[in-house]
């Protein structure tokens, strides 16, 4: 599904967030607008990226949180 995310540079950026399975991990693949690809998981509290993705540390919170609001809204709507 797309989402209007708001980054920290103040502009608000349309993505595109999708959840899959790797192995037991559930991921999410983020694609911006440019065709970027940035593959997220969560270890506990903290959300990481892979090795090879470029996000910086504030866009990855701000996507984090925006994907824990996604799990939240999905988990009170059964």
């Amino acid at each position: 599904m797309d989402y209007k995310i708001k980054l920290a540079d103040g502009k608000a950026h349309l993505v595109s967030i999708t959840s899959a399975y790797f192995k037991s991990w559930q991921v999410w693949q983020v694609k911006f607008k440019d065709g970027k690809v940035a593959m997220l998981y969560k270890m506990g509290s903290e959300w990481m990226q892979r090795n090879e993705d470029f996000l910086e540390a504030e866009v990855l919170e701000i996507i984090g949180y925006t994907i824990d609001r996604i799990i939240y809204k999905r988990t009170i709507s059964f």
